[in-house]
């Protein structure tokens, strides 16, 4: 089997192929190294690649396979690995020149977890310095969009996003804080899954009882990420609220034919931030086609006001916490957003961090009102498409301006403050070919009924097989 056959499969099907002894780990990596060499200099998704170390590991897996029934379900899969985690033995920069020559010396618990299941990681992804979401730094650079390569990969999960889009992984790592991971998904047109906090362990950088920045899965569609997210899935000692989790797999969980979704609710904009009109109208027709599963789709939301505010001071407060005493040593080495968002948390008044917390607690218990009517809320992932590559970050939406440089990723980060688990599903694409994503949104820990009801979706729409893509230089 050719490597351009093995590249055009997806997850699920290298799986299946690995299981069945019709192709090998070593045939994977070195397929995924050939597509690398042949886009990655187009578009800038992994500017660190452990190649020599993947192909060691997967001839050891090669000579020496264990019986089927004790692989773990991401066995000789070769992934990509955001460069926010620690891979062992590899440079881990951060996206910062602090850190530019940094190697790790373990993996952290999201990757090791992944290895422990059996993936095999071939390269780190690109990322915005530290936090944002569009992805360049001083370290590497842009990374492209391959769908425009002058436009945003969105971030900070970019260099991910664009390697699952162009075939040089089947699966990737991203992580979410006010949109991380679902925001490129949906620029590069393949899907992430924002899980409910501690269903995938996190390293012990983080702040041990944070629950806004969560680590998840990314893939070329629904059953990738469901695959992905059953092999990273657990408890781990790094993170106290990492969980393991009871039932049946995710992968086992959407071959239920009778769980598809019966109340949805969409809104255009959950009440937060303006939306460009061809965004919101091609998720409001994505939206309808839930109505072909059996469901009933009505206009509703919880109320998300406040949310802006709260989720501001909550994120400074988290930067703070982690970034001060780097702000104390190395403030000329940072990003002037950086500086803004650690200076912001580090003047947060009592009054601020209370109205911020009460923001949260009131919104929990919206949310849980909602969900005993509908089963799922939707709405689009960005408000924007992708916008283009030399902008810092999105100035104005429909004419009117932001006010932060977060501002117009209002849609995702109000629902990171739910706790909620949200998936970003390819819907469509604008009039100049860019990829639109439709927000998926369900109860907290529901990712089994999630990402069924996103897997019925997937095959109404039949978007699942657009990606892969060879890099297109502008649109």
């Amino acid at each position: 089997m050719s490597g351009d056959e093995l590249i055009q499969m997806t997850a699920t099907e290298v799986a299946a192929r690995l299981a069945a002894g019709d192709v090998s780990p070593v045939e994977l990596v070195d397929a995924a190294a050939a597509r690398i060499e042949a886009v990655n200099p187009a578009v800038n998704a992994l500017p660190i690649l452990c190649l020599d170390e993947a192909r060691d590991r997967a001839v050891d897996m090669t000579d020496h396979p264990p019986p089927v029934s004790e692989r773990g379900p991401l066995w000789g899969i070769p992934i990509a690995v955001k460069d926010y985690n620690d891979l062992a033995g590899v440079r881990t920069t951060y996206g910062s020149p602090i850190f530019a020559d940094n190697v790790a010396r373990r993996s952290d618990a999201t990757v090791a977890r992944l290895e422990a299941s059996g993936a095999i990681p071939i390269g780190k992804s690109n990322v915005p310095e530290w936090a944002g979401a569009h992805t360049f730094n001083p370290v590497f650079g842009h990374t492209r969009n391959p769908w425009n390569g002058m436009r945003s990969a969105g971030g900070s999960s970019g260099g991910s996003g664009v390697a699952l889009a162009t075939g040089m992984v089947w699966l990737a790592t991203g992580n979410d804080l006010g949109g991380s991971l679902r925001v490129p998904a949906s620029f590069n047109g393949v899907v992430g899954l924002r899980p409910s906090p501690g269903r995938v362990p996190r390293s012990s950088r983080l702040p041990a009882f944070d629950t806004l920045w969560v680590e998840g899965p990314m893939g070329r569609n629904v059953a990738d990420v469901a695959l992905m997210l059953d092999g990273g899935s657990g408890r781990s000692p790094e993170d106290p609220l990492s969980f393991d989790s009871a039932g049946p797999s995710l992968s086992q969980a959407l071959n239920d034919p009778t769980a598809a979704p019966r109340r949805v609710a969409f809104s255009p904009d959950l009440g937060v931030v303006p939306m460009e009109p061809e965004v919101a109208e091609i998720c409001a027709a994505a939206a309808q086609g839930f109505a072909a599963t059996g469901a009933e789709v009505r206009h509703d939301t919880p109320d998300f006001s406040g949310v802006i505010e709260a989720f501001q001071t909550l994120r400074a407060v988290l930067i703070a916490v982690m970034m001060e005493d780097l702000l104390k040593t190395h403030r000329e080495q940072i990003a002037p957003e950086i500086i803004w968002n650690i200076e912001k948390g580090l003047a947060v008044s009592n009054a601020e961090l209370l109205e911020a917390e009460r923001v949260r607690w009131r919104l929990a218990k919206e949310v849980t009102a909602f969900f005993e009517r509908y089963d799922l809320l939707l709405c689009p992932t960005v408000s924007v498409p992708p916008f283009p590559m030399e902008q810092r970050y999105v100035e104005t939406i429909a004419g009117q301006p932001t006010r932060t440089y977060i501002d117009w990723i209002a849609i995702t980060f109000a629902v990171t403050m739910t706790a909620c688990p949200a998936l970003s599903l390819p819907v469509g694409y604008t009039g100049s070919g860019l990829p639109v994503g439709l927000q998926v949104i369900g109860p907290p820990r529901a990712e089994a009924e999630l990402v069924r009801a996103c897997r019925h979706m997937e095959a109404e729409l039949g978007l699942a097989s657009a990606v892969p893509i060879d890099p297109r230089p502008s649109g």
